[in-house]
């Protein structure tokens, strides 16, 4: 089986079908809150509206905008809703269908299953409650212990990364993270206010990470119990590293030290690194910590530190604060801090200590992938999914060693962040949130990287934004970006460098309060106001400098809707998307996006799109997942795809007790998170 040697990663839109459930157990309810980001960021519109006034080009109505790398682009109609409506179907000939992508799309539906295309096989790989560690118990719903967990398959699987095992070829690492648990579609009879002891410790042990070994065979892939099998939990030992390792903002009573956290929470997504170990984004960490009822407000850290991170002096969902103190604001303040990090670990040494890399800064990380320059340096890109927050950028100071484990896992300690700030010569009067194209036929233009803070050895560090120290810029990174004046963008999330060509590719899942009173309006990169679809940003970075380019592939949504665009390519051959969250690459240079939420009336899915020559835009979906459940972390190989059903049967209305899903066992089964196996007996994928 061909891998790709970095296929390489979310919160909720209250305009997408995510239900009020997902929402309040994965990220706090975020989307019925005040957005975090005050701050008077000037926004797209402004820009553009600056540049409109004084645009010597415009004519009467029709204009050349000189775009990205100086290159011009043709003016179309005057109309943007006609030209996208028709600017690619007047091609005179079909555009061959790209390699990798020649099957029978998918059609949206609404089913209780994992639907593929004709002519394909599906298994499922493993479930939550399976065994992972040699002793597990068989999993009993009604049965079920911490002991018992902390050595069984966790909850809500959301990233998948699938390492080779030297010297085997049929042999993988399947390497899980589990982002988030929902009490009352795992515990029969749960009672919200009142959740036992046992139900707490069992919450712990089902997040975190799993490690566990699979053997292709004919039917798929086969977990097994092998030598690097592992479960990480919201209580294994981490290390911190980095410029906020060992500073006051991190020390507690229990770690007086600063530098050793324990567990990891809200995994959501991850990378795979050249040097063979798997990153992972803490994500919406906030809703963890709070007070009980009652309690006095905190001492110790901020109210506009809490309120810029989403942080509220009241019960969490999960009312972790009333059995462990660290999670309690009032009673630990600083364990806040330890949290919201880029998580590293090697999976190869059961033993090893995971690592918490606060160089790359502290925010609702959705995942870190790596790009490696031609010279060595690495280069990590990590976006903030949070509505109008930022994306952000590292340049390591150190190169790539090959073979070289040891130094390899220091790279992403010493280096310099960096967040975005996007412009475009698009006139003003030509982004006015209804998503019509401009008269230059796409949504363009020009950025730059701005720095915040250089790392150097032994957790020495440089701010670079004023009046900021700098473990202050690491543990308060949403602070600096809105110092620096970074652009506030609809929720960017996972992030993939395509192997083939370099070019970085940004999922922006959605954001409904685009252009709402008080909110940023619309711009060139998000240019629709109420965004509950989202959409694919493409930069052509230079990698290890600050300037880049950027151009919307996708503004997602249905294609019979004139704010949709699918890369110039004629809509009536697309299928529908809507949500955009993780990212891989196959072989054939196609991207391969998930989705989270989807506003159009159907099961989430996973879809190929072409990126160059005449099928660019073409875009198909590959397969669906069941009822309530997202489509996360895809693996796409030359032979195998791979997805993670998350939270199967999540719904408003329903619960463990009263299931929507019975997916994947059936019958009076217990719906389960699970990571599914798609292939083709004899062919390759899409091939």
């Amino acid at each position: 089986m061909a891998l790709i040697p970095l296929n390489l990663f979310v919160a909720h839109d209250g305009r997408s079908s995510r239900q009020h459930v997902t929402c309040r157990y994965r990220c706090g309810d975020a989307c019925s809150k005040p957005v975090p980001n005050t701050s008077d960021n000037e926004y797209f519109g402004e820009v553009l509206a600056a540049v409109s006034r004084r645009s010597a080009l415009k004519t009467a109505g029709m204009a050349v905008l000189a775009v990205g790398a100086g290159s011009a682009l043709a003016a179309c109609s005057s109309s943007g809703s006609d030209t996208a409506a028709t600017s690619s179907s007047a091609a005179p000939a079909e555009p061959p269908v790209p390699a990798g992508m020649n099957f029978t799309p998918v059609a949206p539906n609404s089913e209780d299953a994992v639907v593929i295309p004709d002519g394909y096989r599906q298994s499922v790989v493993i479930s939550w409650g399976d065994p992972v560690l040699p002793g597990a118990p068989v999993f009993d719903v009604n049965r079920q212990s911490a002991a018992a967990q902390r050595q069984q398959f966790g909850f809500n699987n959301d990233f998948a990364g699938l390492l080779p095992i030297e010297g085997s070829n049929d042999r993988f690492l399947l390497v899980t993270n589990h982002e988030y648990t929902t009490e009352q579609f795992m515990h029969p009879g749960y009672d919200a206010d009142n959740p036992t002891r046992e139900q707490f410790e069992i919450g712990i042990a089902a997040h975190g990470l799993s490690v566990v070994e699979v053997q292709r065979t004919a039917d798929g892939l086969r977990p097994v119990l092998g030598r690097y099998n592992r479960r990480i939990t919201a209580d294994t030992p981490f290390t911190i590293v980095g410029p906020a390792a060992g500073t006051d903002l991190l020390k507690t009573a229990a770690d007086a030290s600063g530098r050793e956290v324990l567990g990891t929470v809200n995994n959501c997504s991850g990378g795979v690194t050249p040097w063979g170990t798997v990153l992972s984004g803490e994500e919406n960490f906030n809703s963890y910590f709070g007070a009980p009822a009652g309690a006095p407000a905190p001492t110790g850290v901020t109210a506009d530190r809490l309120k810029r991170y989403g942080v509220e002096s009241e019960p969490t969902e999960r009312k972790w604060e009333t059995f462990d103190p660290r999670f309690d604001i009032t009673k630990t303040p600083n364990e806040l801090h330890r949290f919201g990090y880029v998580v590293e670990l090697n999976p190869w040494d059961p033993a090893s200590a995971p690592i918490k890399h606060t160089a790359l800064g502290r925010f609702k990380h959705e995942a870190a992938t790596i790009h490696v320059a031609d010279d060595g340096t690495v280069v990590a890109y990590t976006g903030d999914d949070e509505r109008f927050d930022y994306m952000y950028k590292f340049v390591s100071a150190k190169k790539i060693q090959p073979g070289n484990m040891a130094h390899n896992m220091t790279i992403l300690d010493e280096g310099t962040l960096y967040v975005a700030k996007l412009s475009s010569d698009i006139p003003a009067d030509q982004i006015d949130g209804s998503g019509a194209l401009p008269a230059a036929g796409k949504f363009a233009g020009t950025g730059s990287w701005i720095p915040l803070l250089r790392s150097g050895p032994g957790g020495t560090a440089q701010s670079l934004v004023d009046g900021m120290s700098a473990e202050e810029v690491a543990v308060f990174t949403r602070f600096a970006g809105d110092k620096a004046g970074a652009t506030k963008m609809d929720r960017p999330e996972d992030f993939e460098a395509n192997p083939r060509s370099g070019k970085v590719y940004v999922a922006l899942t959605n954001n409904s309060n685009r252009g709402a009173d008080g909110k940023a309006g619309p711009d060139a990169a998000n240019p629709r106001n109420d965004n509950k679809n989202g959409q694919v940003l493409e930069i052509t970075d230079n990698h290890t400098g600050t300037d880049f380019t950027w151009e919307l592939l996708l503004v997602c949504g249905d294609p019979e809707a004139a704010d949709s665009y699918f890369g110039g390519f004629d809509k009536t051959k697309v299928s529908p998307i809507s949500c955009p969250d993780n990212l891989a690459f196959d072989s054939h240079g196609n991207l391969w996006v998930s989705t989270d939420g989807n506003a159009l009336d159907s099961n989430d899915g996973l879809f190929a799109v072409s990126l160059d020559g005449p099928s660019r835009g073409l875009t198909k979906q590959f397969l669906t997942v069941p009822l309530g459940a997202e489509t996360c972390g895809p693996v796409i190989t030359d032979d195998l795809v791979t997805v993670c059903v998350q939270h199967p049967g999540e719904n408003d209305d329903n619960s463990i007790d009263d299931p929507l899903s019975r997916w994947p066992e059936g019958g009076n089964g217990t719906a389960k998170p699970s990571v599914v196996a798609v292939w083709r007996d004899g062919g390759s994928i899409g091939v």
